[in-house]
């Protein structure tokens, strides 16, 4: 289901700063993979992959890649070895960062956050990447492992995280995503945890 922003949000909010432009959400067994436990990582990386094919006029004829693909791409670039293809091993911010360059030439900035009380000193961090770039981030940590993408953050403390973990049916509409636990506002710190660190991954390319 390919997301449009101003369709997600309940309305304007001039203390929101947003993801630009569209993307589809990918989560565990929409392609038909049993991945849950282990794949949120790489659905969290092909929903940015899908915001980058809509964005980038160059690879408007790409496919978002497959997990076997995403780890083929890591095993060419000799970060993983050659077990790793169709393995249940988990991915996260610095691998998706390196599949977005090799894939669509995309550099990445990541960001480190020591605990989960210190997101909230690095908001504005997050507010200014939306407004320059207006990318998707792909958010995950340590003792909170759970892969997330970051859609947009309020002024008010909150970040708008849509969540892999869903492993049922596609969703069909606008509303019934919005009124699932997989699109939300999470209160920072509070929704997070404070003992786990976080690494940002934030797609260096903006939307035109």
């Amino acid at each position: 289901m390919l997301l449009q922003i101003d369709q997600v949000l309940d309305k304007v909010d001039e203390t929101i700063d947003t993801v630009q432009g569209t993307l589809s959400f990918y989560h565990y067994k929409c392609d038909g993979q049993d991945d849950r436990g282990w794949g949120c990582g790489y659905r969290t990386l092909q929903t940015i992959c899908s915001w980058v094919i809509n964005t980038k006029n160059d690879c408007s004829s790409s496919t978002v890649p497959s997990i076997t693909k995403i780890q083929e791409v890591l095993v060419d670039l000799e970060d993983k070895p050659a077990s790793f293809i169709k393995s249940n091993q988990w991915i996260g911010t610095c691998e998706a960062a390196m599949v977005l360059s090799q894939l669509y030439d995309v550099d990445c900035k990541i960001l480190h956050i020591s605990n989960g009380d210190d997101i909230l000193n690095n908001l504005n961090i997050i507010s200014k990447h939306f407004r320059e770039f207006g990318s998707p981030i792909m958010m995950g940590g340590d003792a909170d492992g759970a892969s997330k993408c970051i859609l947009a953050v309020r002024s008010n403390k909150q970040l708008l995280i849509l969540d892999p973990h869903y492993s049922g049916l596609n969703f069909t509409s606008i509303d019934q995503l919005r009124e699932s636990p997989y699109l939300k506002w999470y209160n920072v710190p509070n929704d997070f945890v404070s003992s786990s660190f976080y690494n940002l991954c934030l797609p260096q390319l903006k939307k035109i």
